[in-house]
């Protein structure tokens, strides 16, 4: 049951709640008039700290399409937070008013911090360089419904690997299933944090190899998992600009890959992906951000206790 309960990182929820989720999500894309009503009279409040795109729309718009309302705001500058108000007594008001939090900050830890002032579930959209679960869950399920199944997968993950969040909780996630294998694509500068190597990997004995180049690893793939280095986590504009262009996977590259590999991106893409490689079907990242709302739709249904398909 999880009903009242916070998402702040992938590991909150068993194997088995997140295969309820699943499921509900994949029931709402079947039949998704079934569920416009269900959180008549909700209200989910959007706190981000830090600009976004696809996951404060993508809340939003499961929200919305659920029957409930949205209030919020989409920078620091726009809320108490430019008065010096903290992170808890924020929380803590809002909760007056919201059924239910989101939260994304630049600073790693802020939403526990949040969930820790809440009488409301809180949901961790993304806290710096650390976690973002319900990008997680979108992958999860995007894998699960490309290949029947989240164990017995090589995965490539490419380029950020260092600063990505969306990487760290997906290598966190992914830990849990059976025969995982990671090839991991990056710069020396890139490479994953130390803590993830020794608290995720090889606590866990999954298996990892870190190649330089990612022709070197992208005909082992079954899914390959691409990232846009980020300007945002740079301190110095010299190595950003260095490192910008380290990989960008187009058409002569995707002719080494099988036939039945996916390319996953959390999004924005910069350059990383061509645009010629859209039209491939084994491109599934705009897909991926699709499932991503019905995924929220899922997580917000649970995490309100509504139950399925019924108006609340």
């Amino acid at each position: 049951m999880l009903k009242g309960r916070s998402l702040l990182e992938p590991m909150d929820f068993s194997l088995e709640e997140l295969e309820d989720i699943f499921a509900l999500a994949k029931e709402i894309m079947k039949e998704p008039a079934k569920y416009i009503h269900v959180a008549d009279g909700k209200l989910l409040a959007t706190l981000f700290y830090e600009p976004s795109t696809r996951t404060r729309f993508s809340f939003e718009a499961a929200m919305l399409r659920l029957g409930g309302q949205v209030i919020g705001f989409s920078e620091a500058n726009s809320s108490s937070a430019a008065k010096g108000e903290s992170i808890a007594d924020t929380v803590r008001t809002v909760g007056c008013y919201a059924d239910l939090i989101v939260m994304r900050h630049p600073k790693e830890g802020a939403p526990r911090i949040g969930a820790g002032a809440s009488d409301v579930p809180m949901i961790n959209a993304g806290d710096g360089g650390h976690q973002h679960p319900t990008q997680t869950l979108t992958d999860l399920l995007t894998i699960q419904c490309d290949k029947g199944r989240l164990d017995n997968l090589t995965i490539g993950i490419c380029g950020d690997l260092k600063f990505g969040r969306t990487v760290h909780s997906l290598m966190k996630a992914m830990s849990r299933y059976k025969n995982i294998r990671f090839i991991l694509i990056s710069p020396e500068e890139l490479m994953i944090p130390d803590y993830v190597r020794k608290e995720v990997l090889e606590k866990n004995n999954i298996f990892f190899e870190e190649v330089r180049r990612l022709e070197e690893a992208i005909d082992r793939v079954d899914v390959l998992y691409m990232t846009r280095v980020q300007k945002e986590r740079f301190f110095n504009e010299e190595d950003y600009v260095r490192l910008k262009d380290s990989y960008i996977l187009d058409a002569e590259k995707m002719e080494k890959a099988s036939k039945d590999m996916i390319i996953l991106h959390p999004l924005p893409r910069v350059n990383e992906i061509a645009v010629e490689v859209d039209k491939d079907p084994r491109a599934l990242y705009f897909e991926q951000a699709k499932k991503g709302m019905f995924v929220r739709m899922a997580l917000i249904m649970k995490l309100l206790g509504i139950e399925e398909g019924s108006v609340n």
